[in-house]
């Protein structure tokens, strides 16, 4: 079902949203009998919880929706997602105080509250639909939502279904939508155009490794719009290579191109905004797999960069991959690159999964970042690229390590070593996202998910000069 709004001539039911502290004024507007049936039936105005209204002929007159209250909301974002699905089929229209964030927020919830990955479960349920609250900017709504939609539906197909050439064909489809330009190098071909971090990684799947490289915009104007290169990490499935992961370790894997996901998810956003600017997507897609021809364990890469790259362990293998697409990026030294994945399990453990830490080579960067989450409720954490920490990823045979001895700062680290390899480019940030929602939440249900997308979509007109 595509989430969108309903129709504006769609004939609907009010739908009232209440606080807590509202729901004593609401009732007195209302008829005597109704307001005395609603506190009958225990309608408290707690957040989420609906009740429909039926009218003297017996037919629905109105709904409400409980908003509950300031903690509870600061608790849970999209509290009026949850709505949807208790409302019965039909269009409503939504009444209340919201305004401003909270209008925005409350309709992108209902929006994303739509979604359900059925593509091997057919049986669709009819929805509560909703009008455009008056106030939103519901294209722009609409457009983010399908490009969360996409995020979470890459995540959720299972490896066997989105492999590196399935991955391939949905980065062609997104650039023929949009008339973008898509270059592929596969297989040995990496070697011959110096990317061997992406061709060590994946060479041991019987499905070639590659690298997805997507441009959109006028890159031949000669007054330039500014340019942003997006890099996902597309390891479609992980086994750990050598370094084998545990079983319990291995099930969510399908989420290891989550990075892929997230850029594509935003990529499309942009296009479809149009917004003006030169966008490049690099995506090395890859499985970790295990061969005769795997790399092992003491393996000593030598990156795009010129760097040697000691493989202490091959289940680190989502930063080599994009070592080497950052390196690329970098050549062009665009005016930002951002690189997203769902790199360390450090990251986690420190934040849990609903935070998005991210890391920026400018404070001011990282400031409108964070800002721009904030505003959109897509939480984000600034990380520091902490300098004192630069040792551990040098091991002393190599001029890098993959994967530090110790435990400390993993998700520190990781950046690190990406950083290495942004020489060029001043405006750099990294995200270290999980792409995974563990269980059900208001608009969010249980798969796949994007993060920090639509923080970066509200923070580029900053930070781009847009």
């Amino acid at each position: 079902m595509p989430l969108t709004f309903a129709a504006p001539d769609t004939p609907a039911l009010p739908l009232h949203l209440i606080a807590k502290g509202e729901l004593d004024g609401f009732l007195e507007t209302c008829e005597p009998s109704v307001a005395r049936w609603v506190r009958s039936v225990g309608f408290t105005a707690a957040a989420g919880k609906t009740l429909v209204v039926a009218g003297g002929d017996g037919a629905p007159s109105m709904a409400l929706v409980g908003y509950g209250d300031k903690k509870g909301r600061r608790r849970t974002r999209f509290v009026f997602a949850r709505a949807r699905a208790t409302l019965p089929a039909g269009a409503y229209e939504l009444h209340g105080n919201l305004s401003g964030r909270a209008l925005d927020e409350a309709a992108l919830g209902w929006l994303l509250a739509g979604y359900r990955f059925d593509k091997y479960h057919k049986n669709p349920k009819p929805k509560a639909q909703l009008l455009a609250p008056k106030g939103v900017d519901a294209r722009r709504l609409e457009v983010i939502a399908a490009g969360e939609a996409l995020t979470r539906d890459l995540i959720n197909i299972p490896a066997n279904d989105m492999r590196p050439d399935d991955l391939e064909h949905t980065t062609r489809q997104l650039a023929d939508q949009f008339g973008a330009d898509l270059s592929v190098i596969r297989g040995d071909a990496l070697l011959q155009q110096n990317l061997p971090m992406i061709h060590a990684v994946g060479r041991a799947s019987d499905k070639d490794p590659r690298l997805l490289d997507l441009r959109w915009g006028d890159f031949s104007a000669k007054k330039q719009a500014p340019a942003l290169t997006l890099v996902g990490k597309g390891v479609c499935f992980d086994t750990g290579g050598l370094n084998l992961k545990p079983g319990g370790s291995m099930g969510l894997m399908k989420k290891d191109m989550g990075g892929a996901a997230a850029v594509l998810g935003l990529a499309q956003m942009i296009m479809t905004l149009r917004l003006n600017l030169r966008l490049r997507v690099l995506i090395p897609a890859v499985e970790n797999s295990v061969s005769a021809g795997a790399m092992r364990p003491g393996d000593i890469l030598i990156s795009r960069k010129g760097m040697s790259v000691e493989v202490n362990n091959t289940d680190a293998e989502g930063r080599l991959v994009l070592a080497d697409a950052l390196a690329l990026a970098d050549e062009d030294n665009p005016d930002l690159i951002i690189s997203m994945a769902t790199l360390t399990g450090a990251a986690r453990v420190a934040v849990g999964p609903d935070l998005a830490p991210f890391y920026a080579t400018k404070g001011k960067l990282a400031k409108t970042f964070a800002k721009a989450g904030k505003k959109v409720r897509d939480p984000l954490w600034h990380m520091p690229f902490w300098d004192p920490y630069e040792n551990m990823i040098e091991p002393g045979i190599a001029d890098l390590d993959n994967a530090p001895k110790g435990g400390f700062a993993g998700s520190i680290t990781a950046a690190l070593f990406l950083r290495r390899f942004v020489t060029d480019t001043k405006r750099y940030a990294h995200f270290d996202i999980y792409g995974w929602q563990p269980s059900p939440a208001p608009a969010r249900p249980k798969g796949g998910v994007g993060q920090a997308t639509r923080a970066i979509l509200e923070a580029l007109p900053k930070v781009l000069s847009l």
